[in-house]
């Protein structure tokens, strides 16, 4: 292949060819380079340096997860349903119900994201559909979830979300009757105060279950209902918490729930940076339901950068350990919250932080002790984070407090792993810093994980979306 031939075949893997016509490669394309600029003008809001090796390649990495997780708005349902309607013969009339006429079918557990078009960050999706085939034809069951995905990647609330699943169903497959029910669950910041960062009553997740019906489940107190909620409670699905109708999604949204609250003026330059990003995903920034979401989703944004929790240092003399190793014992600091924002995807992600330190024999650690660790890690926690980078920062900041001898753990789950195309749902990661003599005393370090294991089990519940 000559030099000339080599280039043109470049240029093509470079731009792409589809259907005969020329398309830019992603990071060509108009609404990749719009989205890039506006979160670069984001970040400078946020006080950032651009250039930083952290973040340089962030507004490209916030571009490409937007457009993958809004990547329903130029899919049909047409093209996934249309060729995967199968034959399938049912019962005689007056025999039964089964099969292509009559059988109720049930699809549980289909795991999806979606963006809140109320402050743009990603909620959970766990969705359940039952349907009753007619006409001896019955839809490849995997194609449920794709239908789903079409509708789920878009701006959206729950219950809007139920009904464009089960409408499309319903219109191109042509059954009796579709049922949707989802199980959504959306992150929940706490405001910027150690009190609320460290009250017990913040559960961090706002949970909803919604449902929508065609055909034979529009009546949603009918006897087939019951039969399709049957099918749910198997699995645990907490089928009395629904809300049908319609209510009480309006207060689905924690931003909406806050946004009474007095907050500082926005800066329209921001303000337009969330307008063009909206524009670029394809929406209508001036539907009723997005005007207020720019707002919103730089009233969260901001906190990053408005955070002012301090470390107070002063009155830790207490756990200061003098002597021997031998003389001391493993203290622990467990479970201490923690809220924080990914620098390479502007995300949240959340969890515990867990700390272990050798104390002098005899000393009793105090509140003094507690209420330190907690603003450090809360110091360490709102900002433009990586975990293994914060967990380092606090065992640091720690070690000439306590000696030097010190270990930290901090657990979490990142909102990226989900709402790009991985999708790793349920996925948690773990990272760990130790100095002194944890970092060459693997039994202290046993003791201590042994510790996070213990509580860790006397903690657990059994685990329910909703």
């Amino acid at each position: 292949m000559g030099a000339l031939d080599e280039g043109h075949l470049n240029l093509e893997l470079e731009i792409g060819m589809k259907n005969g016509c020329i398309e830019l490669a992603f990071e060509h394309q108009p609404e990749t380079l719009a989205i890039q600029d506006a979160v670069k003008l984001l970040l400078q809001g946020l006080r950032e340096d651009v250039n930083r090796e952290g973040i340089k390649k962030t507004p490209f990495r916030v571009a490409k997860a937007l457009r993958e997780g809004t990547r329903g708005y130029k899919q049909k349902v047409k093209e996934f349903v249309q060729s995967a309607l199968f034959p399938e013969a049912g019962l005689d009339e007056g025999v039964g119900q089964a099969g292509g006429v009559g059988g109720l079918v049930v699809v549980r557990d289909l795991d999806h994201y979606s963006y809140c078009e109320s402050c743009l960050l990603p909620f959970h999706v766990r969705c359940h559909i039952g349907y009753v085939p007619s006409g001896q034809r019955v839809l490849g069951l995997s194609k449920f979830s794709r239908v789903t995905d079409v509708f789920a990647k878009r701006l959206q609330e729950p219950q809007r979300l139920a009904d464009d699943v089960c409408s499309a169903l319903q219109h191109w497959v042509k059954p009796s009757g579709v049922a949707v029910v989802l199980q959504c669950s959306h992150i929940h910041f706490p405001t910027l105060d150690l009190d609320s960062l460290d009250s017990s009553s913040h559960h961090g997740f706002v949970k909803l279950l919604v449902s929508s019906g065609s055909g034979v489940f529009e009546d949603e107190s009918s006897d087939l209902w019951g039969e399709f909620l049957s099918f749910l409670k198997f699995k645990g699905v907490k089928t009395q918490a629904l809300c049908r109708n319609g209510g009480s999604v309006k207060e689905w949204c924690p931003s909406v729930k806050s946004s009474a609250k007095l907050s500082p003026e926005e800066d329209p330059e921001m303000v337009s940076a969330v307008v063009s990003i909206l524009k670029s995903l394809g929406e209508d920034p001036s539907r009723k339901e997005l005007i207020a979401t720019p707002a919103r989703f730089l009233k969260w944004m901001m906190n990053f950068q408005n955070a002012n929790l301090e470390m107070k240092l002063n009155g830790f003399n207490c756990v200061k350990a003098k002597g021997e190793a031998k003389e001391r014992r493993l203290q622990c600091e467990l479970n201490l919250p923690f809220w924080s924002m990914c620098e390479h995807h502007l995300l949240p992600f959340y969890g515990v932080v867990h700390i272990g330190y050798f104390c002098a024999e005899g000393s009793n650690p105090n509140s003094v002790a507690t209420s330190l660790m907690k603003s450090i890690v809360h110091f360490y926690g709102f900002k433009l984070q990586v975990q293994e980078r914060m967990t380092r920062q606090i065992a640091e900041t720690l070690s000439p407090l306590v000696g030097g001898d010190v270990i930290v753990v901090a657990e979490a789950g990142h909102t990226c792993m989900i709402s790009r195309g991985i999708e790793k749902f349920g996925s948690s990661t773990a990272t760990i810093a130790v100095l002194g003599r944890f970092s060459d005393d693997s039994s202290a370090r046993v003791a201590f994980l042994d510790k996070i294991h213990t509580t860790s089990a006397l903690k657990t519940e059994p685990s329910s979306p909703v």
